[in-house]
């Protein structure tokens, strides 16, 4: 039988297979709420970045700028979607390194100067992922009539015949 952790790292990793192509299939400079939907992107990732394990013991990334991870505040960086794939691929081994040392017991418990649980932060991060991925994949939609393919665990190999549905 899986662990609790183990079946959490399955469906993370379908979470960030499918920010991946939304990243890959999206129009990086298309406005979203008046700002680039690049802006949307690293909001996305750095959350899970800092929420995923604890978000008041967090050191930001070296190109992070005050407020960048607010869409709303303006900034003067500006990450390429290469550096954001390559962003992403940091934070997603990050979690999954994270996953693997991580016991179903320490689900129950708070970081230290956390008042949320581990499996909360979890919860927290996989709506977080999951709604920002569906925002980006709908102006996808709406920007070129076609649905970035979408999978789960068990469903990653659609992604071998392209990164749209046919």
């Amino acid at each position: 039988m899986k662990t609790l952790c183990e079946i959490i790292k399955e469906q993370v990793e379908a979470n960030f297979l499918n920010l991946e192509t939304a990243i890959r299939t999206y129009n990086r400079n298309a406005p979203v709420c008046g700002v680039p939907a690049w802006r949307y992107v690293y909001h996305t990732i750095h959350s899970a970045d800092k929420w995923f394990f604890n978000p008041f013991v967090y050191e930001e990334p070296p190109f992070h700028e005050e407020g960048m991870d607010n869409p709303d505040n303006p900034c003067t960086a500006e990450l390429s979607d290469s550096e954001l794939l390559e962003y992403l691929g940091r934070v997603k081994q990050k979690t999954f390194d994270y996953l693997d040392r991580l016991t179903d017991k320490e689900l129950y418990e708070c970081p230290e100067n956390c008042s949320f649980t581990r499996m909360d932060l979890v919860l927290i991060q996989f709506r977080h992922i999951s709604f920002h991925t569906g925002m980006l994949n709908g102006q996808t939609v709406e920007l070129t009539g076609k649905f970035p393919v979408y999978v789960s665990p068990h469903t990653a190999d659609r992604l071998d015949k392209g990164l749209f549905e046919e």
